[in-house]
């Protein structure tokens, strides 16, 4: 499918890694030129190597003063954002009891404030020239939280909230603001966890695979980890189709027993 990329510009926070990376390959496969950040140098310098030239990477921690405005000043340096995907986020297992508050309004400030900081510099923008699209990636623990990481379910079930609020912002124009909730991903965050368990185990990180959805996510229907590449896919669909607006696209397996 062709969704007329050509000289479009999207923005990619958390674009270096994982899931961010794969969007942006996605972009650029499409046409597109990409901006993305990233809080390592060598990770955002080696993937801005490995997605060409139509890739600009900025080291940035989203959640310190300043850094924000110079990723979007870099992105608009050739004409106007046409995509944000908010796409950074804190993925960390930790027990509820052992959760301080600063720990709390550190994730809090990661995983919704980051992306509530780029909308607002780049929402205005795109509501005055009347066309334009934000991604929000929150995940099926919004909807399906569970207890192991209570502070991650909260904030991305927040971002579902703030990304429907600021859709009906949009109305009577061309520009979009959607979600999209990605079900259990082979990241590199989540592989670096299976070994860590597997090691603790003495098994294998496919056995650890195979025992999660056994026992964790026994609703999955696909019953494997979904790869980057997939959510990409389902991200660039939301962000280049004129009709979707004010949605959560699901790409969980079906692990959420639901029929919307």
């Amino acid at each position: 499918m062709d969704y007329q990329l050509t000289g479009k510009t999207a923005l990619i926070t958390g674009g270096a890694t994982g899931i961010g990376k794969a969007i942006a390959q996605r972009f650029i496969l499409e046409g597109a030129k990409v901006v993305i950040s990233g809080l390592l140098a060598d990770e955002v310098n080696a993937a801005v190597e490995e997605l060409g030239d139509s890739c600009q990477g900025l080291v940035a921690d989203l959640t310190q003063d300043g850094a924000a405005e110079r990723l979007v000043e870099m992105a608009q340096a050739s004409g106007p954002i046409d995509f944000l995907i908010n796409n950074v986020g804190i993925f960390e297992v930790r027990d509820f009891f052992e959760t301080d508050d600063a720990q709390w309004f550190h994730y809090f400030n990661v995983n919704v404030m980051s992306g509530v900081r780029m909308t607002r510099l780049v929402m205005r923008d795109m509501l005055n020239r009347g066309h334009g699209s934000i991604v929000f990636i929150s995940s099926e623990s919004a909807v399906k939280p569970q207890p192991w990481m209570v502070h991650y379910g909260a904030m991305k079930t927040c971002l579902l909230g703030i990304s429907r609020a600021l859709a009906e912002l949009t109305k009577g124009t061309a520009v979009r603001v959607n979600s999209i909730l990605p079900g259990p991903t082979s990241t590199e965050a989540v592989k670096r966890y299976h070994r860590e368990i597997a090691e603790e185990k003495g098994i294998s990180a496919q056995q650890v695979v195979h025992d999660y959805f056994d026992e964790t996510e026994p609703t999955s229907l696909i019953r494997r980890m979904i790869e980057p590449e997939e959510v990409a896919c389902s991200v660039l669909h939301l962000a280049a189709s004129p009709a979707l607006n004010g949605m959560a696209m699901r790409i969980e397996g079906g692990t959420i027993r639901s029929i919307l």
